[in-house]
């Protein structure tokens, strides 16, 4: 498998599926947004462009890269067994989604972590360009974790491909503002995260943001104790954001959202003073 091949498939997919959710959002959108549209769309894309090629250039080893190496050299827990190929991709899958929990999880628990992630918290309004605004040096460190989660589990490279794609995927799909029948809603929640599951995720209220870090799976966050089935106002009267950060300059424009990390009080918001209610149960 070239790096070719794997920028093309995972570029096609991230187009289609933009497009798709876009389309999804001006058909059945879930709120009404708050925020002017375009400039934040060009603001929070051109943090994606920006990322896309300073990413590379700071971290440019790719993960199905390093899976290559790591398979040549039978590195990783993987390569303790000869697995059939589709429960080894399965495993594999499963292992990344949840050291990416993880690593939301820490990016909520470090004040130093959390200035950066905050980037991707401030957001205004909830759609889908929301999933793809990161800061820059989250994109860099977030890239380094997943070198040495491939180290660590060993998976084939195609397998690592699966996984990219599933992330970028279902990182639009959960952040869309998109509306869904609330049966299909509950169902789909057994078995992926959904826009009204991760919206809660983003709410200003503190124990909400705090919930709900799944971005793919949603088991981690029932087994781990850290669910919320709805947000206390209501997804259509819920406020999106971070309290302190409410201006649209600063939140939803490319030149504001790169200085939040080192703005003051930037740390004010972290986990450690998110345990003021306790999570709900299953859906």
């Amino acid at each position: 498998m070239t790096e070719q091949f794997e920028i093309a498939v995972r570029l096609g997919c991230f187009g289609g599926i933009l497009l798709v959710m876009a389309l999804w959002e001006l058909l059945a959108p879930r709120r009404p947004l708050t925020v002017r549209k375009a400039p934040r769309w060009a603001s929070n894309l051109g943090l994606v462009a920006m990322n896309v090629v300073l990413a590379r250039s700071l971290a440019p080893i790719a993960a199905a890269a390093a899976a290559l190496v790591a398979e040549s050299r039978s590195w990783g827990l993987l390569h303790l067994a000869d697995w059939p190929a589709w429960l080894e991709i399965a495993l594999a899958v499963a292992a990344f989604d949840l050291a990416i929990y993880l690593q939301h999880v820490m990016f909520h628990a470090v004040p130093a972590l959390w200035r950066l992630h905050m980037v991707h918290h401030a957001d205004l309004d909830f759609d889908v360009t929301t999933g793809l605004r990161f800061h820059t040096l989250e994109i860099v460190l977030s890239a380094l974790f997943k070198l040495a989660v491939v180290v660590l589990v060993g998976p084939a490279a195609a397998a690592v491909v699966v996984f990219e794609v599933l992330l970028n995927a279902t990182s639009m799909f959960n952040h869309s503002n998109v509306r869904m029948p609330g049966w299909l809603d509950r169902l789909l929640r057994w078995v992926i995260v959904t826009p009204d599951m991760h919206r809660v995720h983003h709410s200003v209220v503190r124990a909400e943001a705090n919930s709900n870090f799944g971005f793919n799976l949603p088991w981690w966050d029932f087994l781990l104790g850290a669910y919320r089935s709805q947000p206390s106002a209501g997804h259509e009267n819920m406020t999106i954001g971070v309290s302190q950060l409410r201006d649209e300059l600063q939140a939803d424009r490319l030149s504001g959202m790169l200085t939040i990390p080192f703005s003051s009080g930037s740390e004010s918001y972290s986990i450690r003073g998110a345990a003021d209610a306790s999570p709900e149960a299953a859906p």
